[in-house]
C-alpha cells in the first residue's frame, strides 16, 4: 500500500522537448513487464512533438487545460484518453497562447502493455541518456551519433539499456480512445452507502479498466481485488485512507490482495485505473515493427 501526498515543489524536467515538467507520483518494478510510471505533467512553454508512438500503454487525464493529440484530435480538460501501445499519434502543436506557464496540467500513467515488452523506468532512461550524451548528442526527441546518423532517441536509449532493438507492437486499436466522464452515469456501489462509480471501459486482453469513484461526506469505501493493482488519484475532497490524510492529488496504490479503506470527510472523487497482471502468451506475437514509424505513417504525418 502506498499513499503519496501531493507536493507542488521540485518539478523535474524529464521530457525530451524540455517544455514539460514532471511530478512523479507512483512507480512500479523496472524488472517486471507490468512496470509503470504515474506522473503529473505541467506545460511550461509552447509544446511541439512530431508524430510518434510508444511500445507501452498510456492513460491521460488533463486536469487543467486541453491536450492536442494531432490530426484534429484534442483531449479536453476532464476527458480521459487511452493510448494503446504501438498507436501513433501527433504531430502535436500546443502553443501556450493565453495560458500561463504551468497552467496546463495532466495526469499521465504509462505502463507495460499486453505485448509483455515492459516499460523502461525513468531511472534507467536518465542513466542511459547521460551515458549516450557523452558519445553523441540529443536534440529534441532525436539522437545524433558521431558519424552523423540520426535516430529516434527513445529507440537508442532502449537499445543501450536492454541490448536489443525496441519493438513496437501493432496497435490493437485504430485510434486514441477518448471518454468524457460527464456523460457517464453514477451507479451505486453495492454494500457501500454513499459510494458510487462511473465505469468508463476495459481495454486489451489484460483487462485494464478506468473508472471514477465518488464518496459522499461520511461515506466509507473498501477497495479490494485478488488479482489487480489499483492506482487512484484524488480529484476533489478530503478524507482518510488507512488512517492517513487524503486531499487533492493524493496518489494511492493498492496491490493485488490489498484492501484500501477510505472514509470521506467532505465529498471526494477519485480517478481509478485497475491493472490486472500481464499474462504472457505461449508464443510471442509477430505483429510488431522495429521502425519508430512505418513508412506510410511518415509520409502522411
Amino acid at each position: 500500500m502506498k499513499i503519496v501526498p501531493f507536493d507542488d515543489s521540485n518539478w523535474i524536467n524529464d521530457h525530451p522537448m524540455g517544455t514539460i515538467l514532471f511530478k512523479h507520483l507512483l512507480k512500479g518494478d523496472p524488472d517486471s513487464p507490468d512496470n509503470f510510471m504515474y506522473i503529473l505533467g505541467r506545460q511550461e512553454a509552447d509544446f511541439s512533438m512530431p508524430r510518434h508512438r510508444h511500445n507501452f500503454d498510456q492513460i491521460r487525464l488533463p486536469i487543467r487545460g486541453d491536450m492536442n493529440i494531432g490530426r484534429g484530435l484534442v483531449l479536453r480538460e476532464g476527458e480521459v484518453g487511452y493510448f494503446a501501445e504501438g498507436l501513433a499519434y501527433g504531430p502535436q502543436e500546443d502553443p501556450l497562447g493565453k495560458a500561463q506557464p504551468g497552467e496546463r496540467v495532466q495526469l499521465v500513467l504509462q505502463f507495460g502493455g499486453s505485448s509483455t515488452y515492459g516499460f523502461m523506468s525513468i531511472e534507467q532512461r536518465r542513466k542511459a541518456h547521460d551515458e549516450l550524451a557523452k558519445i553523441g548528442k540529443f536534440v529534441g526527441p532525436h539522437y545524433y551519433r558521431p558519424d552523423g546518423k540520426v535516430e529516434w532517441g527513445l529507440n537508442t536509449i532502449w537499445e543501450h539499456v536492454f541490448g536489443s532493438k525496441l519493438k513496437y507492437p501493432r496497435s490493437r486499436y485504430k485510434d486514441v480512445i477518448i471518454a468524457d466522464p460527464k456523460y457517464f452515469n453514477w451507479l451505486e456501489v453495492a454494500g457501500a452507502k454513499g459510494v458510487a462509480h462511473k465505469f468508463m471501459g476495459s481495454f486489451s486482453e489484460r483487462g485494464v479498466w478506468i473508472e471514477m469513484v465518488r464518496l459522499r461526506p461520511g461515506a466509507t469505501w473498501s477497495s479490494t481485488d485478488p488479482r489487480a493493482r489499483r492506482l487512484l488519484v484524488a480529484l476533489s475532497g478530503e478524507g482518510l485512507a488507512q488512517g492517513q490524510a487524503v486531499r487533492y492529488l493524493t496518489a494511492l496504490q493498492a496491490d493485488a490482495g490489498e484492501t484500501l479503506d477510505v472514509t470521506a470527510a467532505s465529498e471526494m472523487e477519485f480517478f481509478l485505473v485497475g491493472l490486472p497482471p500481464i499474462e504472457a502468451p505461449a508464443v510471442e506475437s509477430q505483429h510488431y515493427e522495429l521502425e519508430e514509424l512505418p513508412a506510410a505513417e511518415e509520409t502522411t504525418a
